[in-house]
């Protein structure tokens, strides 16, 4: 299986930091040497050429257009994280919704 860098966005990072960390320990097992990392909407843009997938929360919905529009100059796909899935910090569901975006993709 390939290895990933998946970035996570929400808005200070916070909440996003804790999903990635326990998205982290589940691609350590499902998907090894995958990198799964949390950044602020407002440092997105410096860094998303370096991610194979952008994950935005779910209050971030009503902005997809404009990150598909970013993440898509670098041909990166762009999903909202579920709710249930953001909600509940569930890292194994968290990767196993990015591989299905990236296996689509």
């Amino acid at each position: 299986m390939k290895a990933h860098k998946i970035l996570l966005c929400c808005g200070a990072g916070m909440s996003s930091g804790f999903l990635a960390q326990a998205a982290q320990k589940a691609a350590n097992t499902k998907a090894p040497g995958t990198k799964v990392a949390a950044k602020s909407q407002s440092l997105v843009e410096d860094v998303i050429e370096d991610y194979d997938l952008l994950l935005i929360g779910p209050h971030f919905a009503s902005h997809k257009d404009e990150f598909d529009e970013l993440a898509g100059q670098y041909g990166i796909p762009v999903a909202v994280i579920p709710q249930s899935v953001y909600g509940s910090l569930d890292g194994n569901g968290l990767i196993d919704f990015a591989l299905d975006v990236l296996n689509k993709s």
